[in-house]
């Protein structure tokens, strides 16, 4: 009766919210299960490894930091959030060090007592509460280029340029975009907005023309038909995997291009996986779910009686969002391949845990409406 008392003080939470939230994780584990058991199966002989993965080393830790965000007071989070932005960089320049592990040509993870995790999406988690407590104790910031634009781009650049050099652009384009929204939304002045946009698609397109990678996916992009079974391999893949399920799927567990065909069909192709199984239907009834997630957290966000509440769960749903998104619109051909996991479903528990941390950061904000 205590802990229900503690979580219902200061008002109840959002169960709405909570629901979508619950509805998300459950499917995620469901599709992961499907999408998993034959690779697992011939790779570990056990069709359940990915899945058990994903509980031990995500799900586990992400209701730890869920709940842990809903006991905890907001006021905590926005004092640690400096220390724990600082040693989550420590861990993104570490990506380079011996601690380093090199998986599909990127540096991108660490292990740290034989566990592993990526730095990249902690550092998500780090750097919108902490811009959230930044400008949220002085949102005079927001209007000011010598004490708030330029101070946010610099530290900016700090979790960028390992970002980029890891390489891990999508996630550099997703954190600096959603911190962005943050700032303007605290009240900016459009002009800015304006002028880190130009400088922002410029720096992007001359990063696409000096990496042969990037401008390989751009190019993939613009003409799926060149390489079929080479460069453009993984887009053909997708989208026949997506074509094939029609409208109503070709059933649950049933999906052939997992097989021996889709690259990685628990990460960055899952919902091509979904849509095979799924069909149209099931697809698009995942997308209104994040529709309604994203709009439910905005919703929050609006109603927060505090800065750094507003800031915060405006950050955090703009990510998601923006991270479902892009997931969803590379693998239906609407933009350019990425290699960004989609929330709460694809595999990778360091994604899901901090994805989980964040969500109870919301709720807890939900119970502090203005």
């Amino acid at each position: 009766m205590k802990l229900i008392s503690r979580f219902t003080k200061g008002g109840a939470p959002d169960y709405v919210f909570i629901a979508f939230l619950i509805i998300l994780v459950v499917f995620g584990l469901v599709m992961l299960t499907s999408a998993s058991s034959d690779l697992a199966k011939t790779k570990f002989g056990d069709s359940y490894y990915y899945l058990k993965h994903q509980i031990i080393y995500g799900l586990i830790p992400g209701l730890v930091g869920f709940f842990l965000a809903l006991f905890l007071p907001l006021k905590v989070w926005e004092k640690i959030s400096l220390p724990a932005l600082f040693l989550s960089i420590i861990f993104l320049l570490l990506v380079f060090s011996p601690l380093g592990l090199r998986a599909l040509g990127a540096d991108r993870w660490i292990s740290i007592g034989g566990i592993g995790f990526q730095p990249g999406e902690i550092v998500k988690f780090t750097f919108l509460i902490y811009m959230a407590a930044w400008i949220g104790r002085n949102r005079s910031r927001a209007k000011s280029v010598t004490h708030g634009l330029l101070p946010m781009l610099v530290l900016l650049g700090f979790v960028i340029v390992p970002l980029i050099l890891q390489p891990a652009t999508t996630t550099a384009v997703l954190i600096f975009t959603s911190v962005i929204t943050m700032y303007f939304t605290a009240g900016a002045k459009m002009r800015y907005l304006f002028w880190i946009g130009i400088v922002a698609a410029v720096a992007l397109v001359a990063l696409v023309f000096i990496t042969p990678y990037r401008m390989q996916r751009v190019l993939s992009f613009m003409n799926p038909d060149a390489d079929p079974l080479g460069k453009t391999y993984q887009i053909n893949q997708t989208l026949i995997a997506i074509g094939s399920g029609g409208m109503w799927g070709v059933g649950y567990g049933r999906s052939t291009t997992k097989l021996h065909y889709l690259p990685e069909p628990i990460g960055d192709s899952i919902f091509a996986v979904i849509g095979e199984e799924l069909g149209f239907v099931g697809s698009a009834a995942l997308i209104i779910f994040f529709l309604f997630f994203v709009w439910r957290g905005l919703s929050i966000a609006k109603k927060a009686p505090d800065g750094f509440g507003r800031l915060a769960a405006m950050g955090f749903s703009t990510l998601i969002g923006l991270q479902a998104f892009v997931h969803i619109g590379a693998n239906s051909g609407l933009i350019p391949l990425t290699g960004v996991p989609l929330p709460f479903i694809s595999y990778g528990g360091t994604a899901l845990a901090v994805f989980l941390t964040m969500s109870g950061i919301i709720v807890t904000i939900s119970r502090r409406r203005g």
